[in-house]
């Protein structure tokens, strides 16, 4: 269903400060001024899916992204619909539905038209304790808060030392 070119492309979400997601999609090739886009996403195609509040909109006023609050990712996959119209007709929707668990896969590979990522942030609670006797430190922190990994032994460090 829907006029062929008018479906999103490039369609990409990132997650940050454990709670906030932003995603971005170019419009469809044939997409005119008057084309606008709606997004939608939830847990599953079946389940209540939430439609963007605060929409990113391009110079033609068309929605081209979205910013999302308060997002809770429980499940191990999200869907996204992106639908719309163009002069009063349908255009072509967006669907997907992603398995969080394999992003990282997914990035690596490059083996999809669609991008979810985590921006995570500092690790958190981080503490120094040198002794000049010993001319050691100890550096101690706690991992990142993050949306969906719950294991700690996901995350590696790299630690960058100054001599100032």
């Amino acid at each position: 269903a829907g006029m062929n070119g008018t479906a999103i492309e490039n369609f990409a979400c990132v997650i940050f400060n454990v709670s906030f997601m932003n995603c971005t999609w170019h419009v469809g090739r044939t997409a005119t001024e008057d084309t606008q886009y709606f997004l939608h996403w939830g847990p599953s195609k079946k389940e209540d899916v939430t439609e963007c509040r605060n929409y990113i909109k391009d110079n033609c006023g068309r929605h081209t992204g979205c910013r999302f609050q308060n997002v809770t990712i429980e499940n191990k996959s999200a869907y996204f619909l992106v639908n719309g119209s163009r002069s009063g007709q349908n255009i072509q929707p967006y669907e997907k539905r992603i398995l969080l668990y394999q992003i990282e896969l997914l990035l690596i590979n490059s083996i999809s038209d669609y991008i979810i990522v985590e921006k995570l942030t500092p690790p958190l609670n981080v503490t120094v304790n040198c002794t000049e006797a010993s001319h050691r430190c100890s550096i101690c922190w706690q991992p990142p808060r993050t949306s969906h990994v719950k294991r700690s032994s996901c995350f590696k460090y790299e630690i960058v030392i100054e001599n100032k």
